[in-house]
């Protein structure tokens, strides 16, 4: 087994690291998915995990590879419907921790999962919002994982699809929003916080240099006067997540 992890590996398992036992967390699919469960897995047995497609105190046997994976239902504690799951624990700040993805962020922590280009003439039209919208709203903490590059790292989106820090100069609380917000951006280079609404740069992988992250970003970025190297999963882990949690290499391609 080689020992080097892959930057999807490395983004599962520091991702993994926000998660504590007892968090209540709303799952999204793809690295989140995998994350959640290598944390149930490890340093968070009591995790409980929520999917937007109804399933509640899920323990899956096996990676679910979609929100209708009929591995949700086993074992889990309900099975309710999606309104349910909106209206009934998300919007009533039951979700401790949410999961988001996007195709562009900015400096705030505002996601675009709906256009490329002008939403009237769009270049590339993408999946929409879904929940996400929702989970960047009520969720109290919020995390986003995502490949770094200038495409994605943008200084304006071209659509806001779900609220960061600061929407049009107005801050979360001048809006209404209830949760706390984007916390954490975790990504294949480093991982940032939010220091004023504002992303700053506080862990670099082994390797990465502040030079590498900037260039893979289309906005000037902070840094943290002494970044942490982000802890590098051990063999044991990668064992875990090659062979047991995601053997057929569905998010770790």
């Amino acid at each position: 087994m080689a020992t080097e992890p892959t930057p999807s590996e490395r983004m599962a398992h520091r991702a993994a690291k926000e998660l504590h036992d007892d968090d209540v967390v709303f799952v999204g699919i793809g690295l989140p998915n995998l994350a959640c469960n290598l944390a149930r897995a490890t340093h968070a047995p009591s995790l409980f995990m929520i999917y937007e497609s109804g399933a509640v105190g899920c323990i899956p046997e096996r990676l679910p590879v979609s929100i209708g994976d009929p591995a949700l239902v086993t074992d889990s504690l309900a099975v309710v419907s999606q309104a349910d799951i909106f209206q009934m624990y998300l919007q009533r700040g039951l979700i401790e921790v949410g999961f988001l993805g996007g195709a562009q962020i900015d400096r705030y922590g505002n996601i675009n999962t709906t256009v490329i280009g002008s939403y009237s003439n769009p270049k590339v039209r993408l999946p929409g919002s879904g929940g996400a919208c929702e989970i960047a709203v009520h969720s109290k903490r919020l995390l986003v994982v995502m490949r770094m590059s200038k495409r994605t790292f943008v200084e304006t989106c071209d659509y806001i699809t779900s609220p960061g820090h600061k929407l049009h100069g107005k801050t979360r609380q001048e809006l209404g929003h209830p949760g706390g917000g984007p916390t954490k951006v975790i990504t294949d280079l480093c991982v940032m916080d939010f220091d004023g609404g504002e992303m700053i740069v506080t862990e670099l992988y082994p390797g990465v240099t502040r030079e590498q992250v900037q260039a893979a970003c289309g906005f000037s970025l902070r840094f943290a006067e002494k970044p942490t190297t982000t802890e590098t999963p051990g063999p044991d882990v990668l064992r875990l997540l090659r062979e047991k949690l995601d053997p057929e290499g569905l998010y770790l391609k």
